[in-house]
């Protein structure tokens, strides 16, 4: 029986933790310390939670986007289609950083949103 309390706390654990919302201070020192670690970064368990963070911010971004066309509202940005956005990781990582220090503790999904309204007006 306790095995399956400790289990089951383990697995509410793992539910609450990818449920928050990563902030760009977190993204940035994770994404930093995987270029530190060059070729080995690929081993590295913080490259999948890197990507299923932008993952699932760019899935919700373009729902939004086409939620707010749906409704007759202006979208957000107005991007070029799926797969046609191109945004290096460097280049990525350099729109990140010209947030101020002090404005990091941001959410993810708040500084994608900024970065492609920024890169992506609607005319």
């Amino acid at each position: 029986m306790r095995k399956l309390l400790v289990l089951a706390a383990a697995a509410l654990s793992m539910v609450a933790t990818s449920a928050s919302a990563m902030t760009v201070a977190e993204f940035l020192a994770k994404a930093k310390a995987l270029q530190a670690q060059g070729m080995l970064a690929a081993f590295s368990s913080d490259v999948t939670l890197l990507k299923n963070e932008m993952a699932g911010i760019s899935a919700a971004y373009r729902a939004d986007l086409e939620g707010a066309r749906r409704m007759g509202r202006k979208p957000h940005s107005c991007p070029p289609p799926k797969g046609q956005v191109k945004l290096p990781p460097k280049e990525f990582i350099a729109e990140l950083e010209k947030i101020p220090p002090a404005k990091r503790g941001v959410s993810m999904k708040a500084a994608f949103y900024w970065i492609m309204a920024r890169r992506y007006p609607c005319r």
